[in-house]
């Protein structure tokens, strides 16, 4: 599996036109140009991170894992600046509730970071593998969990109830080089969707990138 992956992986990087379309679903269309980006030194684009969540959400429905659901690579910049009144149609017909954790892909200006949210034990965790710390980003994700509660199930949260905090760089592996914070924020939100320890380390990935061109390629997690 590894030969086939790494032979389809250097056709997606070097032939065929920017244009081409190499991947198509949940209603996200992945050419050739934005599967380049998971070349070494790469910056993942929106898309890229937007169909990995895509895919972690699929493999979330089998038998033994705990209910995901990711939020799109815009939404937090929409919240903070707008607040709920923003995003309350992002919603519309999702319970949001009703899953173990939601995941939040952050993008800070030219930086990757990830919001995790565990329903079932009221955390909320940031993840930066520059080991900036984010508790105005936990703070704002938990008001609008406040009024997304309001407003769909005329339920208070009790914020004194919720535990809001930045990993930090113990905590957490952290990236070598200026590149390689989506790869990051991809791998936090697989292994989180797992519910499994964070133990790979910054030299993982160059093998996660290929790993995710094949993955996003045929839809499907390894």
């Amino acid at each position: 599996l590894f030969q086939a992956m790494e032979s389809e992986v250097s056709a997606a990087f070097n032939s065929g036109n920017a244009g081409d379309i190499l991947s198509r679903a949940f209603k996200l269309i992945v050419t050739r140009d934005d599967i380049s980006t998971l070349q070494p030194l790469g910056w993942l684009n929106d898309k890229i991170i937007d169909f990995y969540m895509s895919l972690l959400v699929e493999r979330s429905k089998k038998q033994g894992y705990p209910a995901v659901y990711a939020f799109s690579t815009f939404f937090y910049s929409k919240l903070s600046s707008t607040g709920h009144k923003g995003v309350k149609n992002w919603t519309k017909g999702v319970d949001i509730f009703k899953h173990d954790i939601i995941l939040v892909p952050v993008h800070l200006r030219s930086h990757w970071t990830l919001l995790a949210v565990d329903l079932r034990g009221k955390t909320i965790k940031y993840f930066d593998s520059l080991g900036q710390k984010g508790d105005h980003i936990c703070k704002t994700m938990l008001k609008y969990l406040e009024e997304e509660s309001r407003a769909r199930r005329n339920i208070e949260l009790t914020a004194s109830e919720w535990t809001l905090h930045s990993m930090g760089t113990q905590e957490i592996p952290q990236q070598n080089n200026g590149s390689d914070c989506g790869v990051f924020a991809c791998k936090f939100a697989d292994f989180i969707s797992r519910d499994k320890p964070i133990i790979f380390t910054a030299e993982h990935m160059p093998y996660f990138r290929k790993k995710m061109v094949w993955e996003i390629i045929h839809q499907q997690l390894l």
